[in-house]
């Protein structure tokens, strides 16, 4: 498990400006290549799988740690493939914990 996936979101108030630039970056770099940062404004990955359950299941064990976390991406699920895409939404940005949440996400990956 990676350092991020050990940390705990922790929920905006708001008042922060989003991360830009070099912090983004090093962020990212944390994460591993799967995950794209999008105009410095949210992060994405599409998951592959062999079928609909594995994909189901997955998408189901990411929306309890959301429910944990309290810390909600938007979820897209199709045949063999889910797409996270998460930001914060209080700032309209990405945050650490955006970072955290993806970490944990790809720590779900393992088999449970």
């Amino acid at each position: 498990m990676s350092e991020l996936a050990k940390q705990q979101c922790v929920p905006c108030r708001g008042g922060v400006p989003p991360l830009t630039g070099q912090d983004l970056a090093a962020l990212q770099g944390k994460l591993g290549g799967d995950w794209n940062v999008v105009e410095e404004h949210h992060l994405e990955r599409v998951y592959k799988f062999d079928d609909f359950r594995q994909a189901l299941d997955f998408t189901v064990r990411v929306g309890e740690m959301a429910e944990e976390q309290d810390h909600h991406p938007d979820l897209y699920l199709t045949w063999g493939r889910v797409k996270i895409t998460i930001w914060t939404h209080k700032i309209d940005g990405l945050t650490e914990s955006d970072f955290v949440f993806a970490a944990k996400a790809d720590a779900l990956l393992a088999p449970v």
